[in-house]
């Protein structure tokens, strides 16, 4: 089953990897038995689903979750492997959607206007004097 992660990116079944281990949490006895805990692999160095720019994007952005060119997620929520997977393969596409983001339009920083500034200074002069009103008066 193919990853689609955008309209433009879709990573084949062939390049994922899955584990299975025993998960920790609910389930009682049937937990001590069953590999619900689903690791799933995918290899953005060796990928022949990403562009040259996408794969730089990607390792630039996402270079701490990387192990050798190797992202790895995990879930365990659930108690049957069958949901483990399908919430790792969301993780993944989240992740790797999440990566190859366009950047944000970085915020230009403007001055306050004359009104909002003014409006500011009245709103402390009138604190100021609620607070002076509330001290004791002075001993004569």
């Amino acid at each position: 089953m193919d990853l689609e992660v955008s309209p433009a990116l879709t990573i084949p079944a062939s390049e994922l990897g899955w584990r299975f281990s025993r998960s920790s949490g609910p389930g009682g006895q049937h937990v001590n038995t069953s590999d619900s805990r689903v690791e799933l692999s995918w290899n953005v160095a060796d990928s022949a689903a990403l562009s040259d720019q996408q794969r730089l994007m990607l390792v630039t952005r996402l270079g701490q979750r990387l192990n050798a060119g190797v992202i790895t997620v995990t879930a365990s929520e659930r108690r049957s492997q069958l949901r483990n997977r399908e919430i790792a393969l969301a993780k993944l596409a989240e992740l790797v959607a999440e990566g190859l983001a366009p950047e944000a339009a970085r915020r230009r920083a403007t001055k306050p206007t004359r009104g909002s500034t003014r409006r500011h200074r009245a709103a402390k002069e009138q604190r100021a004097a609620t607070k002076q009103q509330r001290r004791r008066p002075p001993a004569e």
